[in-house]
């Protein structure tokens, strides 16, 4: 059996980098928002950063639950979060923006209610 209130604790704090993500992206309507100026590089970069942590504490859940509490989910594309966060970590100069751009546009809502709904679960 895995520790319970840490996985919450980490789920919430995976929830609430979803949601920043979530916020910062809103203003967001095309990936030359992110790379035709210094602002928008900014923003990418935030939002980067926030997807190597939710990537690392998709990690830590799968080290302290053995890989079967994100395994019940498989609507997420769990391995693919996890390794978004080595390539930006290790690869950053080459990340691609439009990835990050369809990343936070079409799966980071999903990510955030399925988390969710895993708090609400245990």
């Amino acid at each position: 059996m895995y520790d319970k209130k840490l996985v919450q604790e980490i789920l919430k704090q995976t929830v609430n980098a979803a949601d920043t993500i979530l916020h910062r992206f809103e203003p967001v309507d095309t990936v030359s928002y992110f790379t035709d100026s210094p602002y928008g590089m900014e923003k990418l970069d935030s939002i980067c950063m926030l997807l190597i942590a939710i990537g690392e504490a998709l990690k830590n859940i799968d080290k302290v639950t053995g890989g079967a509490l994100l395994a019940a989910y498989p609507e997420i594309n769990w391995k693919g979060a996890k390794a978004m966060r080595d390539i930006i970590s290790h690869q950053y100069f080459n990340v691609d923006a439009e990835i990050i751009f369809n990343v936070c546009d079409k799966d980071i809502e999903n990510l955030k209610e399925t988390l969710q709904r895993i708090v609400a679960d245990l």
